[in-house]
């Protein structure tokens, strides 16, 4: 059979993020289509044989063709280099062995491997760039600004583009600054939208009251996911303070792998009762059965040119749950999302002014009547993973692919 597509993932299925961002896309969509998936799975999680034959499992009876490779991390630039090499190779031979139409390459080191088969094969080639890759390496301290790996990056970045026969951007924010790329002009490639979805079956609201402030138990905020690099924790502890102020039982609830010694000493720096925290680490579902016992959501992030193309996650699982969220603008769509749809806040700045009546309208929004409902409502409109198969599908059927 012709006119299948080869899925190309640099994250391993063994991967939490692979299972809940490619794995939930790529089987709901292999009941309509031919799918090869080529991903790179880490040692370790590949030594967990049970955990391994379970997703295997799962992938086969999805119809999927998975040919998982090695993940090299060291040393970095020519681990990088061979997994490129071994992907090409794969992807070379799963191609002329299925006859394979469209590549469709999630982020940047995929798209090298993509990049080469669409030229030697025609394939038409999805760039699901899922970010500024290069400059996120910059503003994370990774890189150094204008440095040779980052001139690298930007290089194959152009290439990618102009090449690609649609760019799937997870926001709206990203596409708008890449229109005014100059060497776009005049080339401009077909964008889509897809955001990260979440799985609003496991992120939904607890059976019990729908709305309004809970008065059997202290008001809880929520924080799911890391507290390094890119998010501003400090200041996310700074509002806990100002919220108790107005709710002296208030309690900070954190969701949270390898972080936890970090916590505790920032906790300890803000002068935070340790009793008021309560930081544990969950499975999907564990963090989706707290949250219903959470009144509102809260993570920052530091401001960074590479935020306007990210998405978090954590913000559709939150609005699922039915839980309003207050962030910082200047990430992807998230600040237009939570005032337009009055679904959360954002703040400007972290002056205490600007944090305390953040806090203020926080109390009066979650006091609102019909808060969760409208909570649920983006979350199913803006970030549903049945959207997002639906959008994939649309790519595929106008790309040429065959359906089964």
């Amino acid at each position: 059979m012709s006119g299948g597509i080869l899925y190309i993932s640099y994250s391993g299925m063994l991967e939490p993020l692979g299972q809940s961002q490619v794995l939930a896309y790529q089987e709901r969509l292999a009941t309509k289509h031919r799918i090869h998936l080529i991903s790179f799975e880490r040692a370790e999680d590949w030594a967990h044989i049970k955990q391994r034959e379970e997703v295997a499992r799962r992938i086969k009876s999805a119809g999927i063709d998975w040919h998982p490779l090695r993940y090299h991390k060291r040393p970095s630039g020519l681990a990088t280099a061979w997994d490129i090499l071994a992907g090409t190779f794969a992807g070379l031979r799963l191609v002329r062995r299925h006859r394979l139409e469209i590549v469709h390459a999630r982020s940047y080191v995929p798209s090298v491997i993509a990049l080469v088969l669409k030229k030697l094969f025609g394939l038409k080639y999805i760039f699901d760039m899922r970010g500024f890759w290069a400059d996120e390496r910059v503003d994370g301290g990774l890189w150094p600004s204008g440095g040779s790996l980052y001139r690298v990056a930007k290089w194959f970045e152009r290439r990618f583009m102009l090449n690609a026969d649609c760019v799937v951007s997870l926001t709206q924010a990203a596409v708008d600054e890449m229109r005014t790329f100059p060497y776009l002009q005049g080339r401009m490639p077909h964008f889509e939208v897809i955001t990260t979805c979440a799985d609003l079956e496991v992120f939904k609201p607890t059976e019990g009251n729908p709305s309004g402030l809970p008065t059997d138990r202290p008001f809880t905020l929520g924080y799911v996911g890391s507290v390094g690099v890119w998010y501003l924790f400090d200041e996310t502890l700074r509002c806990f303070k100002l919220l108790r102020e107005h709710l002296p039982d208030a309690r900070l609830h954190i969701f949270n792998r390898g972080g936890h010694d970090y916590i505790r000493d920032r906790m300890q720096i803000q002068n935070i009762d340790p009793e008021s925290v309560h930081i544990e680490t969950a499975d999907h579902a564990g963090v989706s059965r707290a949250m219903g016992q959470m009144d509102a959501g809260i993570f920052f992030y530091k401001p960074a040119y590479s935020k306007k193309a990210t998405a978090p996650t954590k913000l559709g699982e939150f609005l699922g749950c039915g839980i309003p969220c207050l962030s910082n603008i200047g990430v992807g769509d998230m600040d237009t999302i939570l005032q337009s749809q009055q679904v959360g806040l954002v703040v400007n700045n972290f002056d205490e002014f600007a944090m305390r009546e953040a806090i203020n309208r926080l109390l009066q929004l979650v006091n609102e009547p019909d808060i969760k409902t409208r909570c649920r409502q983006v979350a199913i409109r803006f970030f549903s993973l049945e959207f997002a198969v639906k959008s994939y599908g649309q790519i595929y059927h106008e790309l040429g692919a065959a359906k089964l």
